[in-house]
């Protein structure tokens, strides 16, 4: 290193600037390397398609944001950050012009769905919701610990574990089911599974106590105010400078990586234990997406009224609909008619909007590495839900996996999760240790979203891998 400096930290997405702040806290000087020209991971934003449309490159709507005990602790809205909310925090579509959605209210949502599903939902949502404060910390870090709230824990994880099919069908109504299924969907794993209702339990939980806010200014904003606060506390963050060795950052007293477990095992390379290299070269990773980026005019002309109010929306019809599609992605088969997000993200940000042209934010999950362009499929869904929106259409880009990838080195094979959420990796993230963070060499660690709690900006895989290598810093 060309400065002396405390920590180095490899990386600058969320979980990178989340250890970097921890550092700086605990009074170290610390500097962030970050290869591109500009500073984020998956928390970017920029004018993809016409100038003065502001898309968010990857992550979009923030529910685990508000719900970071990390994010909490720091005075973001000092550093400019600013949580915006839409009418709607999520619909899910369905053929016939009909939708289900979920808002932050639980009240609310339990209203919409009827009499007796609207009391299944709040009985297996509602304690969660109630007691998030206390449950988030439980769940966003190691699943190996001493839980401070076990009751809690224990009831949260009689449906995490289950099969995603057997919570959503527990529910009541096909539209109840699929509402469910949408949010279980985003484990990125067949739904039949065990534990493959996990993210989906959580998403719920989390909606009901935070909604599903965007970043004021684009997820960009979320970075900037993570910089401004890191900066406020002596730390710095260098940009296109691509750390190519261990030995560049040998000098330090900590080091963090913000990379995957493959990049750190050819980083460290001998210096890495033995049984942490083969372990993190083991490291496996998911299915991909594939993100179309659009400028529609005027806006979606989406057949259910509420879709119209909604920041999310997942597509993809009824329960079995997604689970058959997210089957075929498993197996390494591209769906007709594959599972889907989509992004209106400028209905409670109206400043990313060019007069009447108004950016839209789509991605399907496909099969890991897929090499095919699925931008006619992503489309074509949209229309199954909207008719005639191919006219409103203005400008389109689209990112297949491989372009993933080349925007963010963690993203291998396009798993923007940073790793398969099979069981074993649920459980053991990276690999199977006490401490998941600890590389086995002395103040330094492993701070991406392949260590728990996993993908989602929040923070808080740099929190706690920050506070593992400070316990063996060298000294």
């Amino acid at each position: 290193m060309s400065d002396r400096t405390d920590a180095v930290v490899v990386g600058s997405g969320p979980n990178g600037l989340a250890a970097a702040i921890e550092l700086a806290q605990a009074g170290l000087s610390v500097t962030v390397f970050e290869a591109a020209s500009t500073v984020g991971g998956g928390a970017r934003s920029a004018e993809l398609t016409v100038p003065g449309v502001l898309h968010d490159i990857c992550s979009a709507a923030h529910p685990f944001a508000m719900a970071s005990p990390f994010f909490a602790s720091l005075p973001l809205a000092d550093h400019g950050l600013e949580w915006c909310r839409p009418e709607i925090d999520l619909v899910h579509p369905l053929d016939g012009g009909d939708a289900v959605a979920m808002h932050r209210s639980l009240d609310t949502t339990v209203d919409g769905l009827g009499r007796e599903d609207g009391k299944r939902w709040r009985r297996r949502f509602g304690p969660s919701a109630r007691h998030l404060d206390d449950l988030a910390p439980e769940f966003l870090g190691p699943l190996l610990h001493v839980p401070r709230h076990p009751v809690l824990l224990a009831r949260f994880g009689m449906s995490a574990m289950q099969p995603a099919t057997w919570v959503a069908r527990s529910l009541g109504s096909t539209r109840t089911q699929a509402l469910f299924a949408g949010s279980a969907a985003h484990v990125f794993r067949p739904l039949d599974t065990i534990a493959s209702a996990s993210v989906g339990v959580a998403m719920v939980a989390v909606c009901h106590r935070h909604g599903w806010p965007v970043a004021r200014g684009g997820s960009q904003a979320i970075t900037d105010a993570l910089v401004s606060c890191l900066e406020s506390l002596g730390g710095r963050v260098v940009t296109d400078h691509r750390v190519t060795s261990f030995a560049e950052v040998d000098d330090a007293r900590v080091r963090l990586f913000d990379v995957a477990p493959s990049a750190l095992a050819e980083l460290a390379g001998d210096r890495l234990p033995a049984r942490v290299r083969r372990a993190y070269r083991r490291f496996r990773h998911g299915p991909a997406a594939f993100k179309v980026d659009l400028t529609v005019r005027d806006g979606i002309p989406w057949a259910a009224e509420a879709a119209r109010s909604a920041g999310t929306l997942h597509l993809g019809g009824t329960l079995e609909q997604i689970a058959t599609a997210e089957a075929e992605v498993a197996a390494g088969r591209m769906p007709e008619r594959p599972f889907m997000l989509v992004g209106q993200q400028y209905l409670a940000d109206p400043s990313r909007s060019a007069g009447d042209l108004h950016p839209i934010w789509a991605y399907a999950h496909v099969p890991h590495a897929y090499d095919g362009d699925a931008t006619e499929a992503i489309i074509a869904q949209i229309e199954r839900f909207a008719p005639g929106v191919r006219d409103r259409i203005v400008a389109t880009v689209s990112h297949g996996p491989a372009q993933l990838a080349e925007m963010n080195p963690n993203f291998i094979g396009g798993d923007i999760g940073t790793g398969a959420n099979d069981l074993g990796q649920l459980l053991f993230r990276p690999r199977a240790a006490l401490d998941p963070y600890a590389t086995g060499i002395p103040g330094t660690a492993l701070c991406s979203a392949a260590t728990p709690p996993g993908a989602g900006v929040h923070g808080m895989c740099g929190q706690h891998a920050a506070r593992s290598a400070l316990r063996t810093m060298r000294r």
